[in-house]
């Protein structure tokens, strides 16, 4: 269930968020294809956190399943967090191959009574952290002569429909939207220089963050989505020719279906 051999054969990736959801679907896929994952997240025990999942316990999947991958706890909203964790991964494995920033931190509150603590505590981890990791990791990229950066949004970057009621949703939308815009941003600088830099949305996953927020209704059920269809789209965008796939703003289902993907059940 590991290939030695497979796409992401002598490749290092970090990911950030993978204790749970969509982070540890993307880590799994990876090392799937021979990479040597860094798995970052908050949690490594399960007395650490109210939602299932650690760090801990996707290193052990990758590993028993005969990857290679190793846990480095970080929050990143602490600048010493990140600059650790990207050490980490050199220290380990010689370099960053691979950066996935999905972590996040949200919440649902409208803008007249968001507290300024909060906000700037979504947009450290949800702007500020990709976009440092990013700097972390791009002098080693440069230097070996490749990489990829994949941030993951979310349709809440979209402008809503004015005349349908808000839940308190502003400010994830407003770090989504700017996480797209740097990403396209960052893309342009680096498209002579071997670099692919793209951002996926999900969709509607049932992660445990979105069953915590209570995001699947009535109303959406129909249209909740495997994560296994998340990481495959998020394997896609981190190898081939970074010149041919840069710079997109894409979605999970559209992904799976441009390319005629047919998603891996996960180890």
């Amino acid at each position: 269930m590991i290939k030695a051999n497979g796409v992401l054969k002598g490749q290092v990736a970090v990911v950030t968020g993978a204790s749970r959801g969509i982070g540890e679907a993307i880590a799994l896929r990876y090392a799937m294809e021979g990479a040597r994952v860094v798995v970052s997240a908050r949690t490594v025990s399960a007395d650490e956190h109210y939602l299932p999942g650690t760090i801990t316990d996707t290193v052990e999947r990758i590993k028993a399943a005969g990857g290679e991958a190793i846990a480095v706890k970080a929050d990143l909203a602490e600048r010493e967090d990140r600059h650790n964790l990207i050490r980490a991964a050199e220290e380990a494995y010689g370099g960053v191959d691979i950066l996935v920033n999905n972590a996040a931190i949200t919440y649902f509150i409208p803008v007249t009574e968001f507290p300024e603590k909060r906000f700037r505590l979504m947009m450290d981890v949800q702007v500020w952290a990709p976009f440092e990791l990013s700097q972390l990791v791009l002098p080693g990229m440069r230097e070996r002569g490749h990489g990829w950066i994949l941030n993951i949004s979310s349709h809440a970057a979209i402008h809503p429909d004015k005349t349908l009621g808000g839940r308190g949703g502003t400010v994830y939308g407003m770090c989504k939207a700017a996480l797209e815009r740097f990403t396209t941003g960052l893309a342009q600088e680096l498209y002579d220089e071997n670099i692919g830099v793209n951002v996926i949305s999900p969709g509607l996953v049932a992660t445990p963050g979105v069953m915590h927020h209570k995001l699947i209704n009535e109303q959406n059920k129909s249209r909740v989505t495997p994560v296994e269809h998340m990481a495959e789209a998020c394997l896609r965008l981190v190898h081939g020719d970074p010149k041919a796939l840069t710079g997109r703003i894409d979605y999970a289902d559209q992904v799976i279906e441009e390319f005629s993907l047919e998603p891996a059940d996960l180890i």
